[in-house]
């Protein structure tokens, strides 16, 4: 298998895996969001290892592809996380509670 193909299978398993990840954010599903998060990690490791230069058509269209799917499964993400913090805010009755801190000021 050249490298051009290698790449190209490595890409079409990061689409499946975040689609898998879209799946798991949908259905609330941490276990299968703990497994796309890890496959993520592995495939990303190996896309790290290929030459960028030189992108046949074919792994350009499914780098930017992937790189579309990822972008929408942030703002799901996103999404999901400003819902949990509402939530817990109006639990709570004291917004703010669960946010990041503020940077200190002098």
């Amino acid at each position: 298998m050249s490298g051009a193909a290698k790449l190209a299978d490595a890409l079409r398993q990061m689409l499946a895996v975040l689609e898998a990840e879209r799946q798991a954010l949908a259905a609330l599903d941490i276990d299968a969001l703990m497994l796309s998060t890890s496959d993520k990690h592995a495939l990303c490791a190996v896309l790290e290892a290929r030459d960028a230069g030189g992108l046949d058509a074919e792994c350009r269209a499914l780098a930017d592809a992937a790189r579309q799917k990822n972008e929408v499964n942030r703002k799901v993400r996103n999404l999901l996380a400003a819902n949990v913090s509402a939530r817990l805010d109006a639990l709570t009755a004291s917004p703010g509670t669960y946010a990041a801190p503020q940077a200190y000021r002098a």
